[in-house]
């Protein structure tokens, strides 16, 4: 069963319109996209800051409404009429955990707060559910009643995930779950977070830019750029054998222990300028395999073997 399908996604932030003149077109975050995410799959998604991971991550829980395309989430369209309802389906972790949690309220408010507004669950009920949800991350329930504050990086984000099981959600976006903790933590949440998804049966989508942690914890793998899909496949391929150059490009930048530091080939370093976004392909600027037929039209997704695709005019060969 199909957990979430996006068809023609996109995202554009206007801009402000000047005295004189018309409006500028405004900025282009997230170019038409389309995937699905199987139920039981672990979706991971790439690139580098500025790419659009985050803005897409918050239209997919209805954080932020898209400038066109539709998400629905079990075949039901998503509908910001009534949030409480897609509230129940799919559910948000942050990246900063500490600045994700309100500052003046206890552990148990926060965890309450979910099961208060969109269950309406009497004070029993919730205290049997959040003792369970505490058990499932582990965690002791003296910590409810305090602070956030209180806590460090891995307690604060456990109490995060805690936060969105509290929903009984299907699917989980994970924005960067551990890029701000300790590498020691960040797989004792790597793990916690793979023992949920079989207990309780999660879809998740990992947004991150640590293509090693992705790797190791997704089914497939999406790379964006510059806010459109460049390359989509399985995990233990898209690095392997990457057939869009970007996907080299990442793959070759990461750092590896007993590999020295090396420059990968590339013609520049700098994204596109946003308000005034190349035509042809985005990338073609630092791309080593451009040719004037890159620079004119963009390409399409297009089929490269037989789980892998990628958008490109000259892909590398498998």
């Amino acid at each position: 069963m199909t957990a979430l399908t996006v068809e023609n996604l996109a995202k554009t932030f206007p801009l402000k319109k000047p005295l004189f003149g018309p409006a500028p077109p405004g900025v282009r975050a997230v170019r038409p996209m389309s995937f699905a995410v199987e139920t039981g799959e672990t979706l991971g998604v790439v690139g580098e800051s500025g790419c659009g991971k985050s803005t897409l991550a918050r239209m997919l829980v209805g954080l932020l409404e898209p400038s066109e395309g539709a998400i629905q989430i079990e075949g039901k369209a998503l509908d910001n009429a009534d949030p409480a309802e897609f509230g129940k389906l799919i559910q948000y972790v942050f990246q900063d955990p500490i600045s994700s949690l309100n500052p003046r309220k206890t552990i148990r408010q926060i965890i309450e707060a979910p099961l208060k507004r969109l269950y309406n669950m009497p004070k029993s009920e919730r205290e049997a559910r959040i003792s369970e949800i505490f058990a499932s991350v582990n965690l002791r329930e003296e910590f409810l009643e305090r602070y956030p504050h209180e806590f460090s990086g891995g307690q604060a984000q456990r109490i995060g995930i805690a936060r969105a099981l509290a929903a009984s959600p299907r699917i989980v976006i994970l924005d960067e779950p551990v890029s701000a903790l300790d590498v020691s933590v960040q797989a004792q949440v790597l793990n916690l977070l793979a023992d949920l998804k079989a207990q309780f049966g999660l879809t998740y989508l990992f947004i991150t830019h640590d293509l090693a942690v992705v790797e190791a914890v997704s089914d497939r793998i999406i790379v964006l750029y510059f806010g459109s899909v460049v390359e989509i496949g399985k995990a233990e391929n898209i690095f392997a054998t990457p057939r869009h150059p970007y996907t080299k490009l990442l793959a070759d930048s990461a750092p590896v222990v007993g590999r020295p530091l090396s420059a990968p080939e590339q013609k520049g370093s700098e994204l596109p300028d946003p308000l005034n976004p190349p035509p042809g392909c985005a990338f073609a600027g630092r791309c080593p395999r451009a040719t004037d037929l890159c620079r004119a039209k963009v390409p399409a997704l297009k089929q490269m073997g037989e789980d892998q695709l990628a958008a490109c005019h000259h892909p590398i060969e498998g």
